[in-house]
């Protein structure tokens, strides 16, 4: 769209919407002069009034839109959109995750010699096909990747062996490459983006289909391919036309059965097409492999070499001086001569080299115990990393200056009681039944917290609107009748409050965006919209308030006033329901994390409560104290925020976490402000990120925690 027509049409939707404003002065003015002779300037208003209304009316008829931008509708270009979002997303998560650091562990994989794990090599490859190559030479392997007949992969191998990163790798420099490879690919030629996902997501009872499932992820990790610019099916389309290229991460972190049903399900829904990188610890995978009957048909199945001590010695020379220290010096000696046994088993993996590195070389700290006894006992020496890894961080990484310092925690945090939290998550977030830690998940922690919460809100919503309500009627008729209107409005209320509070704990975090930039004229066209909604409406209601009027009630407002007070209401409600619709729509660059899914959560639960719930309370509140008096008002007013606050809406994860974590801090389990805690945590690399979900940066840091539960503080 053209800047000319854009401002045009801006224009014209302010227009249209002064005008329609224009027509609520008009009733006013013409209910209030309801037994006077009416003045022509209020003819006039309502000549105006009517064409704005007109106006509003066509506005309203056009199709809705959630932003200024024309419509790209296509599957090639919503894969753009997501390409886009899913390389910014990986970016910023390998910088944390140092994929892209400048020392890289040189892994090398290779084809299993395994021939039960894969199917007949001449359905994998070309004939002498060798797949061999180093994670330190992506693009090499990259290139062997797509030489595959289907570019297949699963990446197997032991624990802590690299396999996650490597696939972080692979998509981003598939990403990388992509615009090259669509301007060397016809015009009906399919270049997937590669999309990470955790396994652990996906539920096949109710997704018993691949494409299902990616569907669902899409739309809820990238909400952006939700908006109306894409078409209404975007994400099914990417996922159904074989536009994406799954990267299952961590086949091996579901238990046995549900492993079983998802190779089951990925056989079944991989067509001529498809394209698949899947991750899993190799007794796993071997395991699924021998139960289900079948390999991943025609992928290829690699493996990873232990790092040699040569290898480690050479990746730890890299990251010091040259010469290194005496202390460092002494270490790798005893790590190249196999004086140091336990150590050498501990640097064959990345794992245990990053531990290295990070408890010892990066803090500046004396490596001397690494040459000594405990170098000699694997086992010790892992836990004895494991477990000086969380005050290595934080001494190493202060808080930073500023916000654009992604590596450095917003604040600086106690060691012991950044423990303490951690082990909490990882107890609470058991190793064998999940490694994801989803923070609107945290509320089902908790034993009997439902139980409170339906309390709590049922006894607020029915104690708030019963005694408003018996007060209202107490002082516009009579003390018996108020009770008698009270007590069961306070009572259907409060059931009905405490029904909808007992799935607050299971919610899931929902969309909003309040960004102006580009949406303007659609929230106009919202506005408009929903103004002609409420005028029928409140006319309507404020006209069946009016015939009440004329019974001996105990109303002091005239009718003019009851009909412009009922029509406040319709707007301020309809209003309301229309600003959270404008919110919940996504933008071409809505992307969830787990720091904006909360923001988004809180903003439209808040947006719910004082914007739907405080525009109506403010507006009926204002039309019972035209009618009853200004007490009675208020007493109105206060009701409908409690009543209308807390129960409408389907997502409440935010407000569940929030009741969870107060909970949890006065045990000293996790802090008040949880999410910065959290952030902090995968600042410090403590956690890394999928989407909106957190997970311990390694499963090995996971396990460690959680088999040494927490001690609450006093």
């Amino acid at each position: 769209m053209t800047r000319p027509r854009f401002r045009a049409r801006l224009w014209l939707a302010a227009l249209a919407i002064a005008l329609m404003a224009a027509s609520l002065v008009a009733a006013a003015l013409l209910a209030v002069n309801w037994t006077e002779r009416a003045h022509p300037l209020d003819w006039l208003a309502a000549v105006l009034a009517a064409a704005g209304l007109v106006g509003g009316g066509v506005l309203a008829r056009r199709p809705a839109a959630t932003s200024d931008t024309p419509v790209v509708a296509g599957a090639k270009s919503a894969a753009q959109v997501l390409a886009d979002l899913v390389e910014r997303q990986w970016r910023d998560e390998a910088r944390h995750r140092l994929v892209d650091d400048d020392h890289p562990m040189p892994v090398r994989w290779r084809l299993t010699s395994d021939k039960a794990l894969m199917s007949p090599r001449h359905l994998i490859a070309p004939e002498g096909f060798v797949l061999d190559g180093s994670s330190d030479e992506i693009a090499a392997l990259i290139c062997q990747f797509r030489t595959l007949k289907r570019p297949r992969l699963v990446i197997t191998g032991g624990p802590g062996m690299g396999k996650t990163t490597l696939a972080v790798q692979m998509l981003l420099h598939l990403l990388a490459i992509r615009t090259a490879d669509l301007d060397a690919a016809g015009d009906d030629a399919v270049v997937p983006v590669p999309v990470l996902l955790p396994v652990s997501g996906w539920n096949t009872e109710t997704h018993p289909r691949l494409q299902d499932w990616l569907t669902d992820r899409l739309e809820r990790d990238y909400p952006a391919l939700k908006a109306p610019e894409l078409g209404p099916d975007a994400a099914g389309e990417l996922a159904r036309e074989g536009h994406i290229l799954p990267v299952l991460d961590g086949l091996d972190e579901i238990d046995t059965k549900q492993r079983v049903r998802v190779l089951t399900a990925v056989n079944a829904s991989l067509g001529k097409r498809g394209q698949l990188i899947l991750t899993s610890r190799r007794d796993e995978f071997e395991e699924t492999v021998e139960r289900t009957g079948r390999p991943v048909f025609r992928a290829a199945v690699i493996v990873p070499t232990a790092l040699t001590p040569l290898q480690a010695v050479g990746y730890l020379r890299d990251c010091l001086s040259d010469p290194p220290p005496p202390a460092w010096a002494k270490v790798l000696d005893a790590l190249s001569d196999g004086a140091a046994p336990g150590l050498a088993a501990e640097a064959a993996t990345p794992l245990g080299l990053w531990l290295i590195r990070t408890v010892y070389l990066d803090p500046g700290a004396d490596p001397s115990p690494l040459s000594g006894p405990l170098g000699g006992d694997a086992a010790a020496l892992r836990s004895h990393l494991l477990n000086e890894v969380i005050p290595a961080l934080i001494a190493a990484r202060p808080p930073g200056a500023g916000p654009v310092d992604h590596f450095r925690p917003r604040r600086r945090w106690d060691p012991d009681t950044t423990r303490r939290y951690l082990s909490f998550l990882a107890g609470a977030f058991p190793p064998a039944m999940t490694r994801d830690l989803p923070w609107w998940r945290i509320a089902t922690t908790l034993p009997g917290l439902q139980r409170v919460i339906q309390g709590v809100v049922g006894l607020v919503v029915g104690l708030g609107v019963g005694l408003t309500t018996a007060i209202t009627i107490t002082m516009t008729v009579s003390p018996e009748v108020g009770i008698s209107f009270g007590l069961p409005a306070g009572l259907g209320l409060g059931l009905y409050a405490w029904s909808q509070s007992a799935k607050w704990p299971d919610d899931t975090p929902s969309h909003a965006n309040l960004r102006l930039r580009g949406r303007i004229v659609s929230l106009l066209r919202v506005v408009g919209r929903r103004i002609i909604y409420g005028l029928g409406s409140g006319l309507s209601a404020g006209f069946g308030v009016f015939l009440m009027t004329m019974t001996p009630v105990g109303s002091r407002a005239t009718p003019g006033a009851v009909v412009a007070a009922g029509t406040a209401v319709g707007l301020a409600v309809m209003l309301g329901a229309g600003l959270v619709r404008w919110a919940e729509s996504p933008t071409l660059t809505s992307i969830s994390t787990p720091t904006s899914s909360w923001r988004s959560d809180r903003t439209l639960t808040l947006l719910r409560a004082f914007g739907v719930g405080g525009m109506s309370g403010a507006a009926i509140g204002f039309a019972v104290a035209i009618m009853f008096g200004p007490l009675a008002g208020l007493a109105a007013g206060v009701a409908t925020v409690l009543a209308s606050g807390l129960t409408i809406g389907d997502n409440h994860a935010w407000l569940a976490c929030r009741i969870a974590a107060g909970r949890l801090c006065l045990s000293g389990l996790l802090p008040w402000r949880i999410m910065p805690f959290l952030d902090d945590a995968h600042r410090l690399g403590l956690l890394r990120a999928v989407g909106p979900i957190y997970q311990f940066r390694h499963a090995a840091l996971h396990d460690h925690l959680a088999a040494t539960p927490p001690s609450g503080t006093d």
